[in-house]
């Protein structure tokens, strides 16, 4: 008797990235001819800037193809310091970086030297598919938390307080979120710190002018876990930290997690804010307790980041280049100005104002109550892709849909075009 492969027990709890398969659809539609209006990947639409280009042909030229060390060039992880040192005024030492494939490849390097299996990670609802998935597949449990308009669909100091545990290893913010471009207040920043039991709080948070109430502090949640158990670690996803719009906004909720404490994991990289999406070069910044324990797991896991991906990025953070970012950063924000009331006026619920990244999370109820049969809809019949909620956890997601301002202002406004006759 022929016996059969069978895949490992926990795949059955991964789940799949709806938005790749309505990208498969799109493509095989352009294949047949349709033009297409892409607002379901977050890609930007912008080429990699030529600066990063060249010094990538450079690279290639002059032979700088070998592997690099496992946690990444010397020359990019000062670089990437001395980018922290004049963006944010944060000191950080280039030996706390580690250069990853890809920012994913940072947030694998966090949470599997985090998590042991049973362990617990709080995160919110909805957000990143992948963070829970890779919790999931190093046998950790994802805590979903729902979070709404009422607290700009992030974790809060008091939200966290009522489901920490001594199971729980990690608390993971994105900052802005993915998928509703919302912000962390820095205070509500500083107060989750605190929660994890993490003391080291930057004078920072003390000129926000947002104290955290004493009174309404719990007991520390190291004293909730126990004197022998070990504290929660704060993961933070700042790879669209760079991507934050409006001049009111405080210049503290823009700031760095790292501001706060040396204790905290930041995940960032080249792809949202640089435009080097497909060079797949991230970076993971670890309390240099940890930096071993990364170097051994990035020695197993990828051996190293790709060479000339790094030896291109050091362009990155050349004058000329943040110019043109910062330039299409107000590009960025010109389309979220347009595209919001526009979605708002054929009949979306968009609550919140996001304040980053390139995303808008819209209640679709109005039309559908099945987040991917509608986005199937629409792309059938509109030609026009976006995101179906269901990606993004199970808080209300069967009624929402994201839209990405990842193309120019004209696709943007045929695409509003397109959505308005078919839905009217």
């Amino acid at each position: 008797m022929t016996k059969t492969l069978n895949h490992a027990a926990r795949m059955a709890d991964i789940t799949p990235f709806y938005v790749m398969e309505l990208l498969g659809r799109a493509k095989a539609l352009e294949a047949q001819g349709r033009k297409i209006i892409h607002m379901e990947v977050g890609e930007p639409d912008f080429p990699t800037p030529e600066p990063i280009v060249e010094a990538g042909i450079r690279a290639l030229a002059a032979g700088q193809t070998k592997y690099t060390l496992a946690l990444g060039t010397p020359e990019l992880r000062e670089a990437i310091a001395k980018f922290y040192r004049q963006r944010y005024g944060v000191d950080i030492s280039p030996r706390r970086i580690a250069v990853t494939p890809g920012a994913s490849g940072a947030l694998q390097l966090a949470l599997a030297a985090l998590i042991d299996p049973g362990d617990d990670v709080i995160l919110a609802d909805p957000g990143y598919p992948c963070n829970r998935n890779i919790i999931r597949l190093l046998g950790g449990n994802p805590v979903d938390i729902p979070v709404g308009i009422d607290t700009a669909y992030q974790l809060t100091p008091a939200l966290v307080s009522r489901h920490i545990t001594a199971s729980t290893t990690a608390i993971m913010l994105t900052n802005p979120s993915n998928p509703t471009g919302t912000l962390v207040p820095s205070g509500n920043m500083a107060g989750i710190l605190e929660r994890t039991g993490g003391e080291n709080v930057a004078p920072i948070i003390r000129a926000t002018n947002t104290p955290i109430n004493d009174r309404q502090r719990p007991t520390p949640a190291r004293e909730n876990r126990g004197k022998n158990s070990r504290r929660a670690a704060l993961v933070v996803d700042e790879i669209y930290l760079g991507l934050v719009y409006g001049e009111n906004t405080n210049a503290a909720d823009t700031n760095t997690a790292l501001a706060l404490s040396e204790d905290i994991f930041v995940v960032s990289g080249f792809s949202k804010y640089f435009g080097m999406t497909g060079w797949r070069l991230g970076w993971l910044v670890a309390p240099e307790s940890f930096m071993r324990v990364i170097e051994k797991l990035a020695q197993n896991l990828y051996l190293s980041a790709p060479t000339t991906a790094q030896h291109a990025a050091l362009a990155a953070f050349e004058s000329g280049t943040l110019k043109t970012l910062e330039a299409r950063r107000k590009e960025f924000e010109q389309r979220r100005d347009f595209l919001l009331p526009a979605l708002r006026k054929l009949g979306f619920d968009i609550p919140v104002t996001p304040r980053g990244a390139f995303y808008l999370y819209a209640d679709c109820g109005r039309f559908s109550q099945d987040s991917l049969a509608f986005a199937l809809e629409i792309l059938e019949n509109t030609g026009v892709a976006i995101t179906p909620g269901l990606d993004f956890g199970k808080n209300s997601s069967q009624r929402h849909v994201r839209f990405a301002y990842t193309t120019c202002m004209e696709n943007l406004r045929e695409g509003v075009e397109r959505l308005r006759d078919y839905l009217d």
